[in-house]
């Protein structure tokens, strides 16, 4: 049966989710982690898609991203796993799949609801309680987002740049969304 085709709607973002194979890690040590956001960085520029908000879980990823080329999700998703399962199995000498099947996704068809589809993934490792506070855990864009931490990897959406005239201004409004009105430090 063949598949079904994705979305491919130019401009418009999109959530996508790729879980680890039988719910299994995907990420090991830090330097996987720094490996899967390099990658990243580099396929998301070749095939011209604008990262928003995104959050490494040990087991799973997820993404807001747009794409500003038909088909570039999809390219940039198959050319992200070539690259960084190749990476993860030469590194552990281990073979096969590392993700559970194609990578998920959903449009993002509302102003109001890209705020919340971001705060959604930055609160991953909270609702995990893996930390007590979203700017303390290291692998998501919560701090390029929130706490105005330089990031070469996050491209804002024109509706996070509609919360403020200046980057603080943006920053401060956007933690409010979280309930969070100070810049906790981090550990």
């Amino acid at each position: 049966m063949p598949r079904k085709p994705r979305f491919n709607l130019v401009g418009l973002p999109q959530h996508v989710i790729q879980r680890g194979n039988n719910r299994k890690p995907c990420f090991f040590s830090e330097q996987d982690y720094r490996r899967y956001l390099e990658d990243l960085e580099e396929v998301a520029g070749k095939y011209d898609c604008r990262i928003h908000a995104y959050v490494l879980m040990t087991n799973h990823v997820h993404m807001l991203i747009t794409p500003m080329v038909d088909h570039g999700i999809s390219q940039m998703m198959q050319a992200l796993g070539r690259r960084y399962v190749c990476y993860v199995n030469k590194t552990y000498n281990r073979t096969g799949t590392l993700w559970e099947g194609r990578y998920k996704s959903c449009l993002i068809d509302s102003d109001r609801y890209l705020l919340t589809c971001m705060r959604y993934i930055e609160l991953n490792p909270v609702r995990a309680d893996m930390v007590s506070h979203p700017g303390e855990y290291q692998w998501s864009s919560y701090r390029a987002n929130a706490q105005r931490e330089e990031s070469i990897l996050i491209e804002h959406h024109p509706l996070y740049l509609e919360l403020g005239t200046s980057t603080e201004e943006r920053s401060m409004a956007y933690r409010e969304l979280f309930g969070i009105h100070g810049t906790r430090s981090v550990a």
